[in-house]
C-alpha cells in the first residue's frame, strides 16, 4: 500500500476517495486538494503517473472494497487492485485465496518484540504486514485453483494448487500432512472441509496454550512455532474443537453467543461495562477519545500514549477473572477502569485482559491509540465504544479457556504422532 491511502477505518471516506481517483472527470488538481496520500510521491510511487496507469487499466469496482485485517482484533476497509504501484506488493496469489469461507493462520519465522505474547493469529480477509510485529506469513486453510500464476521472483506457495484441475477447492496440506491424516483414517481432506481444517484449528489450540508457549519459549523466539500433532483421530478432533473456540473468539466480526451476544456468561458480563463518571447516561458527544491514547509521529506514524487508567479493588458485583470455568468471588482483587475522556470509561477491565498481547501488540491499548479524536477526526461511535467491551470479553474468554488449552497440550505432548 502507499502511505495508508488505500486503508480506512470507515468505508464511506475510502469509497468516495477511490471513486474520485478513478473518475476521469475529476482533475488532478481537484484530487490534490483532497489532501490524501494518493497524490503524494514516495519511494517507488510517482503519484500522477500511477493514476494515469490505473485509469488506463481498470475502472472503479465496488467489489474491491474489502475488509482488511491490520492487527489482531483490528479490521478496517481497503481498496484492492493488482495493478502496481497503488499497492507496493499487491500479491495477487494471496488475493485469489481471499474468498468467502476461507481462513488464514498467521504467524512469523522469528520474534522481534518483547513481550510478543501469542505468536499466532487468524484472519478471514486480506491482512497487513503488521498482523505480527515482524513479517507475518499467512497459511490458507483451503486453496482455490483458479488463480493467477505466481511471479518467478516470488515464493510459489500456491503453485501446486494451480497445477490441479481448474476451478476446484482443495485442502492446503502437504503430502506429509495428508499422510498423517490418512494414518488416522482421515483420507480425503479435499472432499471434507472440516477434515481439512482439523490441523489448523489444532495449531490454534496448542498455540494459545500458556504451558506450550512457556515450555518452548526459546525455540518459538528463534523460529516458526513447532506444533506437536496428536497420535489419534479422537485427540485431533478434540484439540481442533478447542481451536474452533479460539478461532471464534479471535474473529471480531462474528458474534459469539454468551460472550458478545445473547445472555452473557456470568464471569464476563461485568467486564468492560461502558460507564459515566458520577453516574447517569452517556450521550454520543461524550464518546470522544481524548485521554491521550495516541498521537501523530514522524511520517504519519501513530505513536501510543499513556492514556488514563485507574486501578481499584473489585466491587462485590464484579467477578474475578480466572482460568477456571467457574466464576470466583474477587472482592479485594485489583481491576482497571480505562477512560475515553474525563467523563466516559470502560469499567472493570482485568489486568490480564488489558495486558493481553498477540504478535507483539497489546491488543486493546493498540486499538485505542488509532482512535484518539485528533487522529480519527471525529468522536467514536456507539458501535466502536461497544466494540471495546466485546474485545475485552473475547480476550477474557480466551483467558478462561486457558486451563482447557493447557490440559489439551499436555495430552498431545504425552501421545504425539511420531514422524517417520
Amino acid at each position: 500500500m502507499q502511505g495508508g491511502a488505500l486503508i480506512e477505518i470507515d468505508r464511506a471516506p475510502l469509497e468516495g476517495r477511490m471513486r474520485a481517483y478513478f473518475d476521469p472527470s475529476v482533475s488532478w488538481e481537484t484530487l490534490c486538494a483532497q489532501n490524501t496520500k494518493l497524490t503524494e510521491d514516495s519511494s517507488r510511487f510517482e503519484s500522477k503517473k500511477a493514476r494515469i496507469k490505473l485509469q488506463a487499466a481498470e475502472t472503479f469496482d465496488e467489489t474491491r472494497l474489502r475488509r482488511f485485517a491490520v492487527r489482531p482484533f483490528e479490521s478496517r476497509w481497503c481498496y484492492y487492485t493488482a495493478v502496481r504501484p497503488l499497492w507496493n506488493e499487491p500479491r495477487p496469489s494471496l488475493w485469489a485465496q481471499c474468498w468467502e469461507g476461507n481462513r488464514f493462520l498467521i504467524s512469523r519465522s522469528n520474534c522481534a518484540a518483547s513481550p510478543e505474547g501469542v505468536p499466532i493469529s487468524l484472519s478471514r480477509s486480506l491482512f497487513d504486514k503488521q498482523m505480527t510485529n515482524r513479517n507475518p506469513g499467512g497459511i490458507a486453510f483451503w486453496l482455490h485453483s483458479e488463480m493467477p500464476a505466481a511471479s518467478k521472483s516470488q515464493a510459489a506457495l500456491f503453485d501446486e494448487a494451480a497445477a490441479t484441475n481448474s476451478n476446484t477447492i482443495r485442502a492446503n496440506l502437504s503430502a506429509a500432512a495428508r499422510s498423517y491424516l490418512a494414518s488416522l483414517g482421515l483420507s480425503d481432506p479435499d472432499a471434507e472441509r472440516d477434515t481439512a481444517a482439523l490441523i489448523w484449528h489444532h495449531a490454534l489450540a496448542v498455540g494459545y496454550s500458556p504451558a506450550y508457549l512457556a515450555e518452548h519459549a526459546d525455540g518459538i523466539r528463534r523460529d516458526w512455532p513447532r506444533i506437536p500433532l496428536p497420535a489419534s483421530a479422537e485427540a485431533l478432533r478434540a484439540s481442533a474443537a478447542l481451536g474452533q473456540q479460539v478461532a471464534a473468539l479471535l474473529d471480531s466480526e462474528t458474534p459469539v453467543p454468551g460472550v458478545t451476544t445473547g445472555t452473557i456468561r456470568d464471569e464476563l458480563k461485568s467486564i468492560a461495562v461502558i460507564s459515566r463518571a458520577g453516574g447517569g447516561t452517556l450521550q454520543q458527544q461524550e464518546f470522544a477519545l481524548t485521554a491521550g491514547w495516541g498521537h501523530g509521529g514522524k511520517n504519519g506514524v501513530t505513536m501510543p500514549g499513556r492514556g488514563k487508567v485507574e486501578t481499584r479493588s473489585l466491587a462485590e458485583n464484579e467477578l474475578a477473572l480466572s482460568p477456571s470455568p467457574s466464576p470466583a468471588s474477587g472482592v479485594g482483587e485489583r481491576t482497571l477502569d480505562v477512560y475515553l475522556n474525563n467523563t466516559a470509561y470502560w469499567k472493570n477491565i482485568p489486568p490480564a485482559v488489558w495486558d493481553y498481547t498477540i504478535g507483539g501488540y497489546q491488543v486493546i491499548k493498540k486499538w485505542l491509540s488509532y482512535r484518539e479524536q485528533l487522529l480519527l477526526g471525529r468522536a467514536m461511535t456507539g458501535d466502536e465504544v461497544r466494540e471495546v467491551t466485546a474485545m475485552a470479553r473475547r480476550i477474557a474468554a480466551l483467558i478462561v479457556l486457558q486451563e482447557k488449552l493447557d490440559a489439551n497440550y499436555r495430552a498431545v505432548e504425552a501421545a504425539s504422532y511420531a514422524w517417520q
